[in-house]
């Protein structure tokens, strides 16, 4: 019996660090992530996917981390150039998972100065909701070329 009740806690563990996710009332924010960067970058990128549960939209309309500037980003495809811009904020609406992914939408941490992010790292932010208030979250970041890089995270429950 004391084998069951332990391998049980266990698999709750377990279960439980591999689902990464963060909830404040009807939105769950899911796998927040990052790659590592190069010794020479001034910028990361977070991705992120967020499934609003509720019958009212509700927008990101911010991000706050330990960094001189951390922005929303959109991408775009310009004659084959690939594009950044800052955006306002990311509609969340009722009922529907939006994917913060690369090529799209994503978080840019910015002023890295050196102080790269290296598989393992955690770094600690607040996503800022225009409904749901603040709900601080953990990127974790990951490998590139890992499972993380070839899932698709949009549609995590």
């Amino acid at each position: 019996m004391k084998r069951l009740i332990l391998a049980s806690a266990l698999t709750l563990c377990a279960t439980a660090a591999l689902s990464h996710d963060f909830k404040s009332g009807s939105l769950i924010v899911d796998h927040p992530m990052a790659f590592p960067t190069m010794a020479t970058a001034m910028s990361g990128a977070g991705y992120f996917s967020v499934t609003n549960t509720g019958t009212e939209d509700d927008r990101l309309i911010g991000i706050r981390a330990d960094f001189p500037r951390v922005t929303l980003h959109g991408t775009t495809n310009e004659d084959g150039v690939m594009r950044m811009f800052d955006i306002d904020a990311i509609d969340i609406p009722a009922g529907e998972t939006v994917g913060l992914e690369p090529g799209g939408k994503h978080i840019m941490f910015m002023g890295l100065s050196g102080d790269t992010f290296e598989v393992g790292d955690e770094i600690p932010a607040t996503l800022v909701f225009e409904k749901a208030g603040e709900i601080d979250v953990v990127f974790y970041v990951e490998p590139r070329g890992g499972a993380s890089d070839e899932v698709d995270h949009s549609a995590h429950n």
